[in-house]
């Protein structure tokens, strides 16, 4: 075989890869890092997980680099209340958030001290053992870049660690979404789903906020962890809130967590890669 063909057959093999990468990504699941805590107590800071595509159909935001390939959406499907979705923030459409759906097109929404009230009815929320999570490196180096005075939101959420160290304790609480029947009201559709949220403090502009009408094609979305998300409660902000989400902003649904770093790592000492891991972290669903 003489060099050119060698050559030939490398960009060839090269090309078709690069084709794999990019249905893959854009059709069927693609990865998701977790940069911020607005997704505690389910998120940690340093999880990977998963997004499946095809859920909720595809748009040009399914495809990497938001490509203007696909006209509107098509396969459309609305997601159920208490998924997890991937989205273009609005209202630039250039960064991944990730939240919780509350709210689909004609629901109404409220916040009354820090309960959700869905169609005028509370969403129930009981008490729950506290989040108890140890301080990591990229926690703290999270609080700086954001000028926060403690890695823990607040000091008086940080405590000693029996092992050393420092850890957080949240106040945490379990939600529960009602489930869905069909019109007659005979059989369940969407069975309740319940998860747990952080609300960490009363803060009127955060735990107060009037009732919201999702329009038609668009969603409600809130973080769990309460007090440290911009979601659907607040006007979109280009790098904060989000506003109502479109739903052909929609990337993707999160499927599972794949892998979780504590931010310790070397990426030049190999061995520190095994020692960051959060290894009970991975496989976690949703």
């Amino acid at each position: 075989m003489t060099a050119k063909s060698e050559t030939r057959d490398f960009l060839w093999f090269l090309a078709r890869l690069g084709l794999f990468v990019f249905i893959l990504r854009s059709f069927i699941i693609s990865p998701f890092n977790i940069p911020s805590e607005s997704m505690q107590p389910r998120l940690l800071i340093g999880d990977y997980l998963l997004v499946a595509k095809w859920p909720y159909g595809y748009s040009r935001y399914s495809l990497p680099f938001s490509v203007p390939l696909i006209p509107g959406r098509i396969f459309a499907s609305t997601p159920e209340r208490g998924d997890v979705v991937v989205f273009k923030a609005p209202p630039t459409q250039k960064n991944d958030y990730i939240k919780r759906v509350i709210g689909l097109p004609g629901d109404m929404i409220a916040v009354r001290g820090g309960t959700v009230y869905l169609n005028g009815a509370a969403v129930p929320k009981q008490k729950v053992a506290d989040l108890v999570i140890p301080v990591t490196p990229n926690m703290i180096a999270a609080a700086a870049k954001e000028g926060a005075i403690s890695p823990c939101y607040r000091p008086d959420f940080e405590e000693p660690a029996a092992g050393g160290g420092k850890q957080c304790r949240y106040p945490q609480f379990r939600e529960t979404l009602p489930e869905v029947r069909d019109k007659q009201q005979k059989e369940i559709i969407v069975p309740a789903k319940n998860y747990n949220v952080l609300d960490l403090e009363y803060d009127p502009a955060k735990d107060d906020i009037d009732t919201i009408l999702v329009p038609e094609g668009r969603l409600f979305v809130m973080g769990d962890n309460r007090d440290r998300s911009a979601d659907s409660r607040f006007e979109a902000v280009d790098g904060g809130a989000v506003g109502l989400v479109p739903e052909e902003n929609l990337v993707g649904k999160a499927v599972f967590s794949i892998f979780s770093t504590d931010g310790s790592a070397n990426w030049l000492l190999p061995w520190t890669w095994i020692s960051a891991a959060r290894w009970s972290r991975i496989g976690e669903g949703f």
